[in-house]
């Protein structure tokens, strides 16, 4: 089987080592890659919004399947465009993946199935915004309705700051903006809870807890995420039972009734509130570090996951799971998530040994005359599988050391709540 992979991320990365796995898979493409998979995968300088070009490559070079990684092209269509051209793809249709390319379509959805969410405000103008913004409590949290690469929430302690966070929306820090969405703030701990589904069934992929300040404790600005442990601390049986049926279960039937099946990765992101789920909001693809933290621990075939989702037969595979704790740090290019510098040399990353259960995954990186420099604000993802949280982060801040990378930083307390 030959497969392309769609993305230039750690998320791809790593579920091009996962399929590397797979004794059935001769080659993979990887459009546009980045230098981590170019040393396992073939990496095609392609544009990923490039739909037609893609295609040309994936008849010429006679692709079966392709994966999705990134929610860009999901949200832009690339799984209808393929379908319609009879070629295998992996991921949610256009309709279906609103759920995260806009979060007023998913409270629209939380409100008719009745899914618990934040009590919220959609405002198509700054000034009706900023007079329900008076009347609130706070803190509340304003966010940007389209897709904002995790950046586009605000929350804000006072009225000063939310309606400069309205402001800041409006004036298209995120891309054009024509309405924002205003909810309360919700106060418990955050959880990333991942599915699976083929449009019929779904199965449980697994939970993890990712860490989105940039500062340790839970400090500083939002990123794209510093770092993720897997399993969560929080989830129970009780717990798993809830989601499914007041979150997961609604949300699939519902799309099956606006006539669209999901198919592909669900990312529910979670609010615990005494052992209650609340959704704060859906992704259409896996987490980014959260795949990275979660695939190691997959023991099935995810390439027979994939074809088992594009061809409606899910509920035939068992998904399997090493016992394991996985835990991931982000090594950052330093100025991060604001301004940084981009194409700095990267040395030792070749000479380190890795054990079999450590991996590293290249996020914001690129080759050079055989040389690897940074190209991203979140550089490179260090991964270490174990029987305990402490060992794994300890084993993982040693790693990062030892690459000794003068223009990284990383958090050092990732996993804080769960290692004591």
């Amino acid at each position: 089987m030959i497969i392309g992979v769609i993305g230039s991320g750690g998320r791809e990365h790593s579920i091009c080592k996962k399929i590397l796995e797979s004794k059935k898979v001769e080659k993979i493409y990887c459009f546009p890659g980045n230098a981590g998979t170019n040393s396992i995968a073939t990496n095609v300088e392609i544009k990923i919004d490039d739909f037609n070009k893609i295609k040309e490559f994936v008849t010429k070079n006679k692709i079966d399947l392709l994966v999705v990684g990134p929610e860009k092209p999901l949200v832009d269509g690339i799984v209808d465009f393929f379908q319609n051209h009879n070629i295998k793809i992996f991921g949610p249709e256009k309709i279906a993946s609103q759920l995260e390319g806009s979060k007023i379509f998913t409270k629209k959805l939380c409100e008719k199935y009745k899914i618990p969410t934040a009590k919220f405000g959609i405002f198509n103008k700054q000034e009706e915004a900023n007079l329900f913004l008076k009347k609130s409590n706070f803190p509340i949290v304003v966010k940007a309705d389209g897709l904002a690469a995790g950046k586009g929430v605000y929350i804000c302690e006072n009225f000063e700051t939310a309606k400069n966070s309205v402001k800041e929306i409006f004036g298209g820090k995120f891309g054009e903006a024509k309405n924002v969405l205003i909810e309360e703030f919700l106060n418990g701990e955050e959880m990333s809870y991942f599915v699976v589904s083929d449009g019929k069934s779904f199965k449980k992929f697994q939970t993890a807890q990712d860490h989105k300040r940039v500062l340790e404790g839970d400090k500083g600005k939002n990123t794209g995420g510093m770092g993720a442990y897997s399993p969560s601390r929080l989830i129970n049986k009780n717990l798993d039972e809830k989601i499914i049926n007041k979150i997961i279960k609604p949300t699939i039937q519902g799309l099956d009734e606006m006539g669209t099946k999901f198919k592909g990765f669900l990312y529910a992101g979670l609010m615990i509130v005494e052992n209650e789920p609340l959704l704060i909001e859906y992704n259409v693809r896996m987490g980014d570090p959260e795949c990275q933290t979660i695939l190691p621990r997959l023991k099935t075939d995810i390439t027979d996951i994939f074809v088992a989702c594009c061809e409606n037969n899910l509920s035939s595979i068992d998904i399997e799971w090493h016992e394991e704790k996985s835990l991931c740090i982000v090594l950052c290019s330093k100025g991060y998530p604001d301004k940084y510098e981009n194409n700095i040399l990267i040395k030792n990353i070749e000479k380190i040994y890795l054990e079999k259960k450590e991996f590293i995954y290249h996020a914001g990186t690129k080759n050079n005359q055989n040389k690897i420099y940074s190209s991203g604000g979140r550089v490179l993802n260090f991964v270490v599988l174990s029987n305990n949280f402490k060992f794994s982060r300890e084993k993982a801040i040693k790693l990062i050391e030892e690459l000794n990378w003068p223009n990284g930083f990383y958090r050092k307390d990732i996993g804080f709540k769960v290692i004591n």
